[in-house]
């Protein structure tokens, strides 16, 4: 089996770990050693998934003491996604922070009137469904596929298209998280899509793209308690 799929199947497994094990943020995760015996791979497969979940928040090294839980999965994510996908959900967040927030750079830079008319539609349909009670994930994706649309590059919206099964779990299991939490959680959802869609308006591009990178940098905390 290819090696990163190895890496992917440690750090699902790790995740399980943490969850079965019911270890809390500041304890300990097991040794490279140990963890490459209790899944059967080599110690250099371990040490790319602690690396990998170091990058995304999970975990945390500390030189000469080993790797230690910093942040746990939503216990509501796996309702949304199977854990030995989680590798690849969160690894699809770095794609999308340079996808879209170039994506949104461009939109502000050229959108014309017509396509800030349906990028507006689409927060005000959004915004909507965030304050009611359902599921807003459809209005969620019509909003960034209208950002995408207005960067006039075709070549943006068929990448966007090629993600939209992954995206479209992440928004759902998003929301549904929020929806769980005090209110203030979706309020920001709200206004973290209101600052990319003002500064679109305001053709700032560059407020756009940092607008947009932040509101993906929230998203992917909110898959953590």
């Amino acid at each position: 089996m290819h090696e990163e799929r190895l890496a992917d199947r440690a750090y699902a497994g790790i995740v399980e770990l943490i969850n079965t094990d019911d270890l809390q943020i500041g304890d300990r995760l097991p040794s490279e050693t140990r963890l490459a015996e209790m899944f059967g791979m080599s110690r250099t497969v371990v040490r790319e998934a602690l690396v990998r979940l170091a990058s995304d928040g999970f975990t945390e090294a500390r030189r000469g003491a080993g790797s230690f839980v910093k942040r746990r999965p939503s216990e509501r994510l796996g309702s949304h996604l199977p854990m030995q996908n989680l590798a690849a959900t969160m690894g699809s967040y770095e794609v999308r922070l340079v996808l879209e927030a170039e994506a949104a750079r461009l939109a502000a830079q050229r959108r014309s009137a017509e396509q800030m008319l349906v990028i507006e539609r689409a927060m005000d349909a959004l915004r909507a469904a965030l304050q009611a009670s359902g599921p807003a994930h459809v209005e969620d994706m019509e909003l960034h596929r209208a950002i995408f649309e207005a960067t006039a590059n075709p070549i943006f919206v068929s990448s966007f298209d090629h993600m939209h099964d992954e995206i479209d779990r992440i928004l759902r299991a998003g929301v549904d998280i929020s929806r769980s939490r005090p209110p203030a959680a979706i309020n920001a959802m709200i206004e973290e899509h209101e600052l990319v869609v003002d500064a679109i308006r305001a053709q700032d591009g560059d407020a756009a793209a940092l607008a947009m990178r932040w509101h993906l940098w929230q998203g992917r905390k909110r898959l953590m308690p």
